[in-house]
């Protein structure tokens, strides 16, 4: 029989639109497929042809000709994809048909019909995807599941359950045939099975497989493309792609998942929404540091690209991640608009992308729907359903004013504007809890940083952390307010280790959680090695944060690590008024390992930097004194003088220690300890180079239990 210039040979298979034989070209003398119409007014035929002429890639059967009631194909000779397999037998042709469904989405096609019948392998193990029959392209009609006579197209075993209940459908309908289509082929059976096709129909609908007998991340990957509900699949078969891709092992550098959140463009008229970017992809950077497996880098380092027109590729060289979620806002009265992109290190290509056209209210929804999507795209998840800790959301005005809040302490180091944003979170919404707890974080910081004396900052402190947890028990940051305020400002160490626990104990618990931990607790309470070990981890998350290097400086020092912990501190000396803290450190260091020049040198930079600081005006005012220079000694003495201000008896302390006057140092630091200086812990509990001198003096007993500590004070 011929049809044209083919004659057919062999009869192939057949099905509802016609049957397809082997045939020979008898022009070109080739073998080809041909598919015979049995009805030559069905419109899926030029569906068909169009969909196929419009791909040409290596694993699609390309199409060669097309008749009045026919289609020539390319003659795949092969076998259908078959189970089982062993896995990386079975990832190797999974890659393979992701990257033919990947190219055919990019051209707007959707295949509809992806069964392992539909997909041929070669003697030489190349898969072909073949049959369009039911494709649809998808810039055209939106009711993409049904015929012209309403009838659901597609083979029941691997078709979505949005695809099976005549919804519409996008490519996360293919991704979840592709899944179904995998676990076949690593089971051997489908994933989905039935006596009757209703009852297959079910349990696309309501079951879920039995486990697979492969790799725990294999088995994670097949059950995220199985997911009842779309948003909770594999976003696109590029995503797919990438999971399986990690599984070969072709990760950028071979270390665990990763991510930098960068600060999303702000694309508004006003420039003041600025904040509006940053606090988006801080929710974001929050949501996913819940996922397990997944290194985020917090906000501080994601944030210090901000207004740098920097390669991505190098901006992931130096947080050292995988990847990269870049994005912009445009806000504008009640309407957002959100785009965001997750972009690959390795070759900066796109992972996956979305925009995002809400009313404003719909903002913690954008939030949580771009963390969970990149949470499947990347595929990290690690065993169970994939999910974020349950949050409660706040009044939209009282969200905004937060966001302000960190925006003017973070951006602008605006501490006022802040506060009086927080504030008004609090006003707007007395239930947020979140809200009282950063307005104890605030009074906590100014009683850290010695702006507010610490009898006035602490009280504050405590009351909003206490009516922060009145409201949300489990909020990780108000227990660590509380654990701050128990070791620095009652000295109740057990409390403060109770207070902590609590903090890092639900789930993943925050950044400054972690930080505050380490910074005024262990390093402080003879748990140096802990602390060196967790702070090694949160400075890999936070490379450029200038306070996660502070104390992981301090958990060194706190064992004796002095080399390491000098020069992180010299690291830290272009803070601004901040930077004083290190140098005056690195004055006391130096001077203790008897280099009077050093000494003095970084004594000028703390004292330059921050004029005001009263360790910086008395580490300068004893070395002055120590090398002659005696009547600016006296003018900068007169500054602490008589030493009733917060600050004033540490910077006194220090003149003395500086001196070698032990005594007199001690009689100011019971002074410092009465005023509840932080310093003073800084300087005797953790142990610097120029306070272990005090460990051996005959006042030290005293000391220590003015502050509860242990008086033996090993090094940990």
């Amino acid at each position: 029989m011929r049809l044209g210039p083919y004659q057919l040979v062999t009869p192939i298979g057949a099905g509802g639109m016609g049957e397809v034989w082997k045939a020979r070209d008898t022009r070109l003398d080739r073998f080809v497929a041909v598919k015979r119409l049995l009805s030559p007014s069905n419109p899926r035929f030029e569906i068909e042809a169009r969909a196929i002429a419009a791909l040409n890639h290596p694993h699609i059967c390309q199409i060669h000709d097309v008749g009045p009631d026919y289609l020539v194909l390319e003659y795949v000779n092969g076998r259908p994809l078959r189970g089982p397999l062993a896995s990386d037998a079975a990832v190797r042709l999974a890659r393979q048909v992701a990257n033919a469904l990947e190219a055919a989405h990019a051209k707007g096609i959707l295949h509809r019909d992806l069964k392992p019948s539909n997909i041929l392998v070669t003697e030489d193990g190349t898969a072909k995807l073949l049959d369009f029959g039911v494709a649809k392209l998808t810039s055209t009609d939106p009711d993409t599941t049904r015929t012209e006579d309403g009838t659901v197209v597609g083979t029941a075993a691997y078709m979505s359950p949005e695809q099976a209940q005549g919804q519409p459908i996008d490519v996360r309908s293919e991704v979840f045939s592709f899944g179904a289509v995998l676990y076949e082929l690593l089971a051997g059976r489908r994933a989905f099975e039935g006596a009757s096709t209703a009852a297959v129909l079910s349990a696309v609908l309501r079951d879920e497989p039995p486990p697979l007998a492969v790799p725990t991340e294999l088995d994670a990957l097949v059950r995220r493309c199985l997911q009842k509900d779309p948003k909770r699949r594999f976003p696109t078969m590029g995503a797919v792609q990438a999971a399986l891709d990690d599984l070969g092992g072709t990760r950028v550098t071979g270390q665990s998942p990763s991510i930098a959140v960068l600060s999303f463009t702000n694309l508004s008229a006003d420039p003041d929404n600025e904040y509006f970017g940053d606090g988006l992809a801080e929710e974001i950077i929050n949501l996913l540091a819940q996922t397990p497996g997944l290194k985020v880098i917090a906000r501080t380092s994601a944030f210090a690209f901000k207004g740098k027109q920097e390669d991505i590729r190098r901006i992931a060289e130096i947080l050292d991640v995988m990847y990269v979620l870049e994005g912009s806002v445009r806000k504008a009265g009640n309407r957002v608009r959100v785009t965001a992109q997750l972009i690959s290190a390795r070759d900066s290509g796109h992972v996956w992308s979305r925009r995002y056209d809400r009313e404003l209210a719909d903002v913690f929804a954008i939030q949580d729907e771009i963390a969970h999507e990149i949470g499947l795209a990347l595929h990290i998840a690690i065993g169970g359903a994939f999910a974020f800790r349950q949050r409660s959301t706040p009044s939209l005005p009282a969200y905004e004013a937060i966001l302000k809040a960190f925006h003017y302490r973070f951006s602008k180091a605006d501490f006022a504007r802040s506060l009086a944003c927080l504030e008004q979170a609090t006003e707007l919404d007395p239930e947020f809890a979140f809200a009282h707890s950063a307005l104890g974080e605030h009074f906590l910081t100014m009683f850290t940083v010695q702006v507010m004396p610490a009898h006035d900052a602490a009280p504050l402190a405590r009351r909003h952390a206490l009516r922060a947890l009145a409201i949300d028990p489990s909020l990780s940051e108000a227990h660590s307010v509380l654990g701050c305020l128990a070791a620095l400002y009652d000295y109740d160490w057990t409390e403060a280790d109770r207070r902590f626990r609590l903090a890092v104990a639900q789930g993943t618990p925050s950044h400054s959680a972690r930080v505050h931990r380490v910074n005024f607790f262990l390093a402080h309470a003879g748990r140096g090695h802990e602390a060196v070990r967790e702070m090694e981890q949160v400075v890999r998350e936070d490379p450029l944060d200038w306070g996660s290097k502070w104390t992981l400086a301090v958990a060194y020092r706190s064992v004796g690590r002095d080399a390491e912990a000098d020069t992180l501190y010299a690291q830290l000396l272009d803070g601004g008024p901040i930077s004083a803290i290190p140098a005056v450190v690195l004055s006391g260091n130096h001077l203790a390992r008897g280099q009077r020049q050093e000494a003095v040198a970084f004594a000028e930079t703390a004292y330059a930097n921050n004029p005001t600081l009263p360790a910086a005006v008395g580490q300068l005012a004893g070395l002055l004194s120590l090398t002659g220079s005696h009547e600016r000694s006296k003018t900068l003495l007169n500054q602490l003088l008589p030493g009733t201000t917060f600050g004033a008896p540490f910077g006194l302390a220090l003149h003395h220690l500086a001196k070698g006057d032990l005594d007199r140092c001690a009689d100011w630091l019971e002074k410092a300890i009465d005023q509840r200086d932080v310093w003073v812990s800084f300087l005797l509990n953790v142990g610097n180079i120029g306070g272990r001198v005090m460990w051996a003096s005959p006042r030290w007993s005293r000391l220590a239990q003015l502050m509860n500590v242990n008086p033996e004070r090993p090094m940990t």
